[in-house]
């Protein structure tokens, strides 16, 4: 073999190798919202086969803590819960834990019993509970009524009527369980989003990725791009699910507090160490509205926000405010 002919194969081998290495893309519909997932892979049969685990997963979850479909171990609990202590598997009662620990450190503001109420509202047909009614049973929300069991892994409820809905929690959780998945199958760079949440693995081959912040009343302008790698963004917004009637806006962000509308806020985006904590947090914060929601930010090291208030005024946590390269604070915090 002449050296011309060796250099020629191996350059071949290179280029062979450049043509399998490529983004690979692939959105679904799962857990009633659209899955997205965009990695980096040398082979793209091997990254095919990493998305297809990842959608699996998404449908595990779904099937595990949909409280729509009926025999889904959330659909068990919300039917039986209150006459009687429901076993549900161990995955389902930590996350449920963690749901109620969010509750304690935003002082209720999270709460999985909104759907004690919030399960009357219909934003597809527009339908919406009177305030009488709202009234009578906003003694339902209070996550002090679910009970758990940690030795039997049973669910209870200690008042009659209660619901629970994992919504704010689920697909921050389902997003940090595809990222899991993806890293011990070698994927160095992906991005995995579930509607608002997101998650990022490394950079965008040695660039950021560049994140766009919905405008709350422009569906398809973005109020702010930020340049983000290795971290978590979830946005709660008013504009997901939502009808005007009477001049003002009936969305699905319930205030625990009320059992209407969170009126304070138009979006809230959370940036931290991973989706299950941005999720929580952007529906908190939201809840709480700016001034509230901001001071507990800037409690909790290695969260960030931005917060658009009810008159469309943008608010950033100080760390976003920091130079370049210092956005991150002291140390992270996580829910668990």
């Amino acid at each position: 073999m002449t050296v011309r002919m060796f250099v020629a194969g191996i350059l071949g081998l290179l280029w062979g190798w450049q043509a399998q290495a490529a983004w690979v893309d692939r959105t679904e519909a799962v857990m009633g919202t659209r899955i997205a997932v965009r990695l980096w892979a040398d082979d793209v049969d091997r990254a095919n086969a990493a998305i297809d685990a990842v959608m699996a997963e998404m449908r595990r979850i779904d099937a595990l803590m949909s409280p729509f479909k009926g025999e889904t171990p959330l659909a068990r609990v919300n039917r039986e819960a209150a006459a009687r202590p429901v076993p549900v598997p161990g995955e389902l009662l930590k996350l449920i834990h963690r749901a109620l620990r969010v509750s304690v450190l935003t002082g209720g503001a999270f709460d999985i019993t909104f759907a004690s109420v919030g399960y009357a509202y219909d934003y597809r047909r527009h339908v919406r509970p009177d305030d009488a009614w709202v009234e009578r049973h906003l003694d339902r929300i209070d996550y002090r009524h679910v009970v758990l069991d940690d030795t039997a892994s049973t669910v209870r409820f200690s008042m009659p009527g209660v619901r629970i809905d994992l919504g704010g929690i689920a697909k921050g959780y389902a997003v940090d369980r595809a990222i899991a998945l993806l890293r011990r199958r070698g994927i160095r760079q992906a991005l995995v989003s579930a509607g608002g949440d997101s998650r990022l693995i490394g950079d965008h081959r040695g660039r950021p990725w560049y994140i766009g912040i919905r405008d709350p009343r422009r569906k398809d302008a973005s109020t702010a791009v930020l340049p983000l790698a290795d971290t978590a963004i979830s946005t709660s917004g008013d504009y997901e699910r939502y009808f005007e009637a009477g001049g003002r806006r009936y969305h699905h962000i319930l205030s625990p507090w009320t059992g209407h509308s969170a009126d304070k806020v138009r979006s809230v985006t959370i940036l931290g160490p991973d989706a299950t904590t941005t999720d929580a947090l952007s529906t908190s914060v939201f809840v709480l509205g700016p001034e509230r929601g901001m001071a507990l930010v800037e409690r909790l090291p290695g969260v960030d926000a931005v917060i658009i208030d009810a008159e469309g005024r943008m608010r950033f946590s100080s760390g976003l405010k920091m130079p370049a390269g210092s956005r991150q604070k002291t140390a992270a915090v996580s829910v668990e």
